[in-house]
């Protein structure tokens, strides 16, 4: 989750050696979809996708035995892997169909785009942390997700090249909904994106481009890292 790139956090590399394994792994992932449904994640379809692409394969480390709880964890280069429950309400709330192209704001540990890759046609993610671009690139290719395209670039300005999209997912605030990314949008689709000052409270907001504008949707209050311009470090 953060600005121009990270919206969510890094991984790389296969399961942890300390990752739970066998019936006590299958009783995790069990109760992993139970949270989902239990916090208001009830669309079949985004269900299924998060059933489908595995959160430990995105969670390594010291963290890899908490893969299957509804909590935000650390990755690389001082981001997060966002909390399951809210990947879910933000995919359901974008509601991206079979042929939609995506465009998602921060690609951190790249959960979030497999996700979104088991749902849409084809999903671009952009990145401005270099270590996470490739990490995330690594993993994709482990997994074969072959309809995820990664850039390293300034998220803040999206992907003009590849515009319109169906639908924008942002995993970092900003302080109003970014004008370059509601430009980016066709009409008739739908951007999500948390809404607010970075040291508070922030809102989840769902902006859907009609013939005559946008039309805002306040949904529920989250906590991201903030949407920041420029590249990373390294």
């Amino acid at each position: 989750m953060n600005g121009g790139g990270a919206g969510e956090g890094s991984d790389g590399g296969g399961r942890d050696s300390r990752a739970p394994a066998g019936p006590d792994l299958a009783e995790r992932k069990m109760r992993f979809l139970f949270q989902l449904r239990s916090r208001g994640v009830t669309d079949p379809r985004v269900l299924a996708a998060m059933e489908q692409i595995d959160r430990g394969a995105f969670v390594r480390g010291h963290f890899a035995d908490r893969a299957y709880e509804d909590t935000p964890l650390p990755i690389a280069c001082g981001q997060t892997i966002s909390q399951p429950s809210v990947v879910g309400l933000m995919t359901q709330a974008l509601a991206p169909g079979p042929r939609d192209t995506v465009l998602e704001i921060g690609t951190g540990s790249g959960y979030q785009a497999a996700v979104l890759a088991a749902l849409c046609r084809r999903v671009y993610t952009v990145e401005r942390h270099r270590p996470l671009v490739a990490e995330a690139e690594a993993l994709f290719e482990r997994l074969r997700i072959s309809n995820i395209t990664a850039r390293l670039t300034d998220g803040s300005f999206g992907l003009p090249e590849q515009a319109p999209f169906d639908r924008i997912l942002v995993t970092a605030a900003a302080e109003d909904p970014p004008g370059p990314l509601l430009a980016q949008l066709k009409i008739g689709g739908i951007m999500v994106v948390p809404v607010g000052q970075s040291d508070a409270v922030q809102t989840l907001i769902r902006v859907s481009r009609t013939e005559t504008g946008y039309e805002y949707e306040e949904m529920r209050q989250v906590r991201f890292v903030p949407l920041v311009e420029g590249l990373g470090q390294g």
